[in-house]
């Protein structure tokens, strides 16, 4: 266990040494598209992330996905549904943190509700869920003050994906 730790401690001294060893202002990414410093390049990662904006394509998207695989009985898809639409909130409140307090009813209640009418595998179960989840995305649109961007069911399906 010892050895390990040594070789552990000396592998980052070594990569902290070979960092610390190379030009900070050399592009970077494909074509050297990222220029600049270290923090100059941070900034311009961040800048493709965005905001909370991008958090939201992504979960329109699984939403969508979401009540189609319900509609389909298709369990196992839905719960992956709705676990990437916690993780894409979760990674949106850490790029916009003033936006969590209205985002706290979705993640702790609609979005279990969600998971249990997923696990009890029961259709209306799931489409009562799925009417409260809608419900929440409203409430949460407007106590952001973007109200107009109104969510509804699905009609049509978007994606290939059918069970």
């Amino acid at each position: 266990m010892k050895t390990i730790i040594k070789m552990l401690c000396l592998s980052m001294v070594v990569i902290l040494f070979a960092c610390n060893g190379r030009d900070e202002n050399k592009a970077s990414g494909t074509d050297g598209w990222l220029k600049g410093d270290e923090n100059q390049k941070l900034e311009t990662i961040a800048k493709q992330l965005r905001g909370f904006d991008m958090a939201m394509v992504e979960t329109g998207y699984r939403y969508q996905e979401l009540y189609w695989a319900g509609k389909d009985e298709n369990w196992e898809y839905a719960s992956y549904q709705a676990e990437k639409i916690k993780v894409a909130i979760e990674n949106g409140l850490e790029r916009r943190p003033k936006r969590a307090e209205s985002a706290q009813n979705f993640l702790n209640v609609a979005l279990p509700e969600i998971d249990r009418a997923i696990a009890s595998k029961d259709t209306a179960q799931f489409t009562q869920a799925f009417a409260a989840l809608t419900a929440n995305c409203l409430a949460c649109h407007a106590l952001e003050k973007v109200a107009y961007v109104t969510v509804k069911t699905p009609v049509e399906r978007q994606s290939p994906v059918r069970k």
